[in-house]
């Protein structure tokens, strides 16, 4: 009998003590132990791209292709002004990454100038968040 007091009080203790050193780590008062990223500039947040963009690596500015340098040519076209056949470009190299890449790729043609096709944008994003 005495030894299963002694466990039940033995096990209280060490839950306290836990307990006690779990509330000085850091963070553990409301702080976040990860910092908050926040979204690029233009960006309103509420887009999977925008912010896994943000996330992936904030501080990165170089520019990674994906095999689409032709793609180039559609900087600083509205994404509602391609053609069906500069689409079907897009859906091709879309559709010839794998899916871990699509938000890699989306990052890249933001950091490049280049919109993403009206008709291509729900697709995309669909992929990017299946990751």
């Amino acid at each position: 009998m005495w030894y299963l007091i002694l466990s039940i009080c033995a096990l209280g203790a060490l839950t306290a003590l836990m307990g006690y050193f779990r509330r000085r780590r850091p963070g553990s008062e409301g702080e976040p132990e990860h910092p908050v990223v926040a979204p690029p500039p233009g960006c309103c947040g509420q887009h999977a791209t925008c912010m896994r963009s943000a996330m992936h690596d904030p501080v990165s500015k170089r520019i990674e292709y994906y095999d689409d340098e032709e793609l180039d040519r559609f900087s600083e076209t509205a994404p509602d002004a391609y053609t069906g056949e500069a689409v079907e470009e897009f859906r091709q190299v879309l559709y010839t990454m794998r899916t871990n890449e699509v938000a890699g790729w989306l990052h890249s043609l933001h950091m490049r100038g280049i919109n993403l096709p009206d008709g291509l944008k729900d697709e995309a994003f669909m992929m990017a968040g299946e990751v």
